[in-house]
């Protein structure tokens, strides 16, 4: 089961003709690709992100591994049909940008030992390059073409730093302190910043300790779950670590505002974040992505609460917004005016619930990307929502408790035991959850949900076939299969 949202539906007549334009102009796109050779070789970016620990790097590693060897990619029209002839890495085009270390992620995903790989810091690039043969009318008039498939991985927090583009200091602190105030993560910080005065002269020793104090709270939050953990740079600083452009953070607006004042310099630090880290990262990679997927760990939302859920669905309308550029001048302009063509929401982790649960999984995540499509009037792009997992690391089994069967997964634990989860019932229709979540409910009423840390499952791959997963050549058919 999966949801299909597109930005408008024709008419069964109108797709009919569609498909049929869209034939021909691929069967003519393969005619000049014979005839310029070399010349003619069609590149999609396809950009990968994910929100709070979704599993990007998992996702491109497995991804990658089985595009190399598709034995386990049926859903995948091109390669189902004999059409890929190679598939093979080359170097990237962007010799500034760090290359995506496919080969160390999938050793440690698939060794003696296996782990999972070390998760997303910056902004990495890798190339893989397909051989293929046309198909239909135009088949046997041109040889086999190549298609190059950039993969951009960056991290879900700079993404969602988009959002701040539109924000004062002013409307981004209040906002800001109003959203985490009841967060038991952000109580130091909370008291801190209600302690100062910010019409006080500027101090950079208590600048200092307020940017270490929210960035604490950033740090904390992120890892129970919280999906808004903005400014992304605040976590993953780089060499911008210490500087003033990350030295702020959201304070009360004082009566008086003074030149020379704490509020100010932090007014005037947020700008520059804005000016001189959002922008140019959009600018310099998100500009040019032409399909994106973006990684969701509902299953540890739908853990931590209510709270988290409903945090989840306002960042995926954030999200959503990041790839509606012409909402505003300054975002038109610096994109160029360009829209991504396909947006896939995936909920990871499939793999933690037994298959009869999945259907569930993935209307929660349909659900919710409704939703934020609705609170952010997007269009433009086509937009799916599925479950999946890009390495299955449990096996399923029935087992009993009170007298009841109870369909559960087993897996290895990261601490190298052997466990077997019940997650606890998804429930069918998405609002019993999205419900109560908008409805501010500290807690659900009549159900637990249970997670797992599984490692990867040692195992022993066929020549041909990449490691083993769940729904994966889905979202690949979904993201680039009309380009191959």
């Amino acid at each position: 089961m999966h949801a299909y949202l597109g930005a408008s539906q024709a008419k069964g007549q109108d797709l009919g003709v569609a498909e049929v334009a869209d034939g021909v102009l691929r069967g003519l796109e393969g005619v000049a690709g014979g005839l310029l050779g070399p010349m003619f070789e069609p590149v999609v970016r396809l950009g990968v992100t994910g929100l709070s620990r979704a599993g990007k790097t998992v996702f491109i590693t497995g991804m990658v591994a089985n595009l190399l060897q598709h034995g386990r990619m049926p859903q995948l029209r091109a390669a189902a049909s004999g059409r890929i002839d190679a598939v093979y890495l080359q170097p990237q085009p962007d010799l500034t940008l760090p290359r995506f270390a496919y080969e160390d992620h999938l050793a440690a995903m698939t060794g003696d030992a296996p782990h999972w790989p070390q998760s997303t810091r910056a902004v990495s690039e890798l190339r893989l390059s397909f051989r293929v043969r046309p198909a239909g009318f135009f088949a046997g008039l041109t040889g086999p073409r190549v298609v190059h498939v950039d993969i951009v991985d960056y991290p879900g927090e700079w993404l969602l730093d988009l959002a701040l583009l539109d924000k004062s200091y002013e409307e981004w602190s209040e906002a800001t302190l109003d959203r985490i105030a009841k967060r038991d993560q952000a109580q130091g910080f909370m008291a801190q910043a209600r302690a100062e005065d910010g019409s006080l002269r500027l101090d950079e020793v208590k600048a200092q300790l307020l940017a270490a104090a929210f960035t604490a709270y950033l740090a904390s939050a992120r890892a129970v779950g919280w999906s808004d953990c903005t400014p992304g740079r605040f976590l993953l600083p780089g060499d911008l670590a210490g500087s003033p452009v990350l030295t702020f953070a959201p304070l009360p607006k004082p009566a008086q505002i003074g030149r020379g004042s704490l509020w100010r310099e932090m007014a005037r630090r947020y700008d520059g974040y804005k000016a001189q880290v959002v922008q140019p990262f959009f600018r310099d990679h998100f500009a040019s992505i032409d399909r994106q997927v973006v990684l969701v760990d509902v299953l540890e939302a739908i853990h931590q609460g209510p709270q988290a859920v409903e945090d989840l669905r306002r960042t995926m309308a954030d999200v959503l917004g990041a790839f509606r550029p012409g909402r505003n001048g300054w975002l038109s302009g610096l994109l160029g005016g360009k829209r991504v063509e396909r947006i896939l929401f995936a909920a990871t982790k499939a793999d933690h619930l037994h298959h009869a649960q999945h259907p569930a999984l993935t209307a929660i995540m349909a659900a919710m990307l409704a939703e934020a499509r609705a609170r952010a009037d997007f269009a433009g792009a086509v937009t799916e929502a599925l479950s999946l997992a890009a390495l299955r690391c449990t096996v399923e089994e029935v087992v009993q408790r009170d007298g009841e069967a109870l369909e559960a997964v087993r897996g290895r634990l990261t601490s190298g035991k052997s466990a077997v989860m019940y997650p606890g019932q998804l429930p069918d229709d998405p609002a019993r959850l999205l419900s109560p979540a908008r409805a501010g409910a500290a807690k659900w009423l009549d159900a637990d949900y249970a997670l797992m840390n599984f490692a990867p499952a040692r195992m022993s791959l066929r020549p041909g076939e990449g490691p083993p997963h769940i729904r994966l050549d889905r979202a690949v058919e979904f993201l680039i299969g009309d380009r191959l």
